[in-house]
C-alpha cells in the first residue's frame, strides 16, 4: 500500500522522524502512481537539496493534526482542514466519493501507532 516514492520524499525532506513522533496525525499519502502523473522531472527536481523547503512544503500539505478516520472526514465536505504546512485543503463528497483538493481517497482507514492514513489517488499540492 505505501510507496516508494512517498518514502524517498519524506527522506528527502527529514520528514521520517516528525513523522513517527507521538502525533496524532492524518496522513494523505499519494499511491506511486500519483507521484507518476506530475509533470515529467517535477519528483526529480523536488528532491534536490535546494529544493528542500519546496518539498516540505508539499508534504506536509499532506498531513493535517489529529486523527480522523474516513467517517469523519466525510462529515467535513464542503469545509477546508488545516494542513501541518498551515494552509488549508478543501474536502469534498461527490458522487459517494471523498475527495481532498481533488485528490479522491481511495483507500481509508489505515491504523498506525499515531494516527491514521488514507491513501490518495493524486499529490496535492499547496495553493501560493
Amino acid at each position: 500500500m505505501y510507496n516508494n516514492a512517498i518514502v524517498t520524499a519524506l527522506q528527502a525532506a527529514r520528514l521520517v522522524d516528525t513523522l513517527q513522533g507521538a502525533g496524532p496525525f492524518t496522513v494523505f499519502a499519494p499511491t506511486n502512481d500519483a507521484f507518476s502523473k506530475l509533470p515529467a522531472g517535477t519528483l526529480d527536481t523536488l528532491l534536490k537539496p535546494e529544493n528542500k523547503q519546496m518539498l516540505v512544503d508539499i508534504l506536509t500539505y499532506h498531513v493535517t493534526p489529529g486523527k480522523i478516520d474516513s467517517k469523519q472526514v466525510a462529515k467535513l465536505n464542503g469545509q477546508e482542514i488545516k494542513m501541518v504546512n498551515g494552509k488549508p485543503a478543501k474536502i469534498q463528497v461527490k458522487d459517494g466519493k471523498v475527495f481532498i483538493d481533488n485528490a479522491q481517497i481511495i483507500t481509508t482507514d489505515i491504523m498506525a501507532s499515531n494516527g491514521i492514513v488514507h491513501v490518495i489517488d493524486a499529490v496535492i499540492l499547496p495553493n501560493k
